[in-house]
């Protein structure tokens, strides 16, 4: 199977919509990932976007990049994947439901790269078919400086047979998390998920206003899951190290605008709502 190869990284409204459209009257019947990969050989960093994504992020600006960057970097390249006619879940009402990153060590602000994404790994859920899609960024050399999973649900999904067992996955409750009362309050304005679409390139339109929110079943727009673990990271920026890795769960969207609370005791970490309830929890190791 041929992989898809490109000499930057692609528009991602083209293929999002390319995917929605392709979703339109489409099965959920349990087909195999299709084995290819979506390739970029040579990127560099648009500093100019960089900078201005650090801003919405909340990062310091630095001679290395923040490693949700590189998942920004990216995620074109999942799209790309996901809008094919024969991958098996349709691209509309997917749910991001995890993430798990590795910074293997510090990436320069101008450094050339190289992005790979593959899919794969399609197990069952309680509520449908959760998959993965795994990124690679190489440095100079071609040393492997970065590496992604973000696992996706399709709800109401199948898999092939051969699959393992339904997943069990539990959502902890705010004292399950053993974190200590939330040291930062964020304000989230409206306009948050039209700010990070323009930084990021995800333009998905649950995020950009509630008109377009309102199709797809939310009230109001929601802030993309990757800009709430961008802002995690940013709060904890000045006690990372220079390589590690990190895992979070997106547990509920968040609705905009809002006001929420960031507490960490160091290394575990969650974004709460008003109840104390995790919109998104994770680890740094």
């Amino acid at each position: 199977m041929a992989d898809l190869v490109f000499t930057d990284l692609p528009a991602i409204g083209p293929l999002l919509a390319r995917g929605v459209a392709g979703s339109i009257g489409a099965g959920r019947g349990a087909r195999p990932i299709p084995r290819r990969a979506a390739i970029v050989a040579s990127h560099r960093p648009d500093i100019a976007r960089l900078s201005a994504y650090a801003r919405v992020c909340g990062f310091t600006l630095r001679d290395h990049v923040p490693p949700t960057w590189l998942h920004v970097l990216t995620f074109p390249l999942q799209a790309a994947l996901m809008a094919e006619r024969d991958f098996p879940y349709p691209l509309a009402g997917l749910v991001h439901a995890s993430n798990t990153m590795t910074l293997h060590r510090p990436v320069s602000v101008g450094e050339e790269l190289a992005l790979v994404v593959r899919a794969g790994n399609a197990r069952p859920h309680r509520k449908g078919a959760l998959f993965d899609l795994l990124g690679e960024v190489r440095g100079r050399g071609g040393e492997t400086v970065w590496t992604g999973t973000s696992s996706y649900l399709a709800l109401g999904g199948k898999v092939e047979a051969s699959a393992s067992s339904a997943s069990t996955e539990a959502e902890p409750a705010a004292s399950d998390l053993d974190l200590p009362a939330p040291s930062q309050q964020w304000r989230l304005p409206g306009d948050l998920g039209r700010q990070y679409a323009t930084v990021s390139g995800d333009v998905n339109p649950i995020h950009l206003n509630a008109l377009t929110a309102r199709l797809f079943g939310f009230k109001r727009p929601i802030v993309h899951g990757m800009w709430t673990h961008a802002r995690a990271l940013a709060a904890l920026e000045p006690r990372l190290p220079e390589a590690y890795t990190v895992d979070v769960e997106f547990k509920r969207p968040i609705l905009l605008p809002n006001k929420v609370g960031f507490a960490t005791d160091g290394s575990a970490f969650a974004v709460l709502n008003r109840e104390g309830k995790p919109y998104l929890s994770g680890a740094v190791a």
